[in-house]
Order: C-alpha cells, then sequence, then structure tokens
C-alpha cells in the first residue's frame, strides 16, 4: 500500500497529553480520518438512494410488470 506523510500542528499540550496517554498520534488520526470518510459518503448514498425513491414514485405499477414481462421473455 503507498503511503504519503501528513503533517498536523495541534497544540504542544495536546501532544503531551497524548504521549502521557500512550496514544497513537498517526492510528486516531487514520482512524478519524476513514471515519469521516465513511460518514460523507454514507451521507452521499443517502442522499442518491433518495432522489432514486423519487424517481422510482412516478413509474406506474404497469410499466413495471411490463418491463419484467419482456425481459423474461427475452430470455
Amino acid at each position: 500500500m503507498s503511503m504519503v506523510i501528513v503533517s498536523v500542528w495541534i497544540p504542544k499540550k495536546l501532544m503531551t497529553k497524548a504521549k502521557t496517554y500512550g496514544i497513537n498520534i498517526s492510528e486516531v488520526l487514520r482512524r478519524a480520518l476513514e471515519e469521516e470518510i465513511i460518514r460523507i459518503e454514507s451521507k452521499k448514498i443517502g442522499a442518491l438512494i433518495d432522489e432514486f425513491k423519487k424517481r422510482v414514485r412516478n413509474i406506474k405499477k404497469e410499466h413495471i410488470v411490463r418491463a419484467v414481462r419482456e425481459s423474461r421473455e427475452e430470455r
């Protein structure tokens, strides 16, 4: 896996406390970044699902039934 270096400025007091508690800062930041990306992607997917639901509501049941039958007949 390819990696990059990221620099982050944090207050000295925060760094001191992190060291005191044995916190692996790199791991915490990596995990936080992954969680934020998942949150944003989930939000986008939710918006796409909502848009899909709006569009599907406008499709009449008869059209769906006809499309399914035509698909089955093509096999």
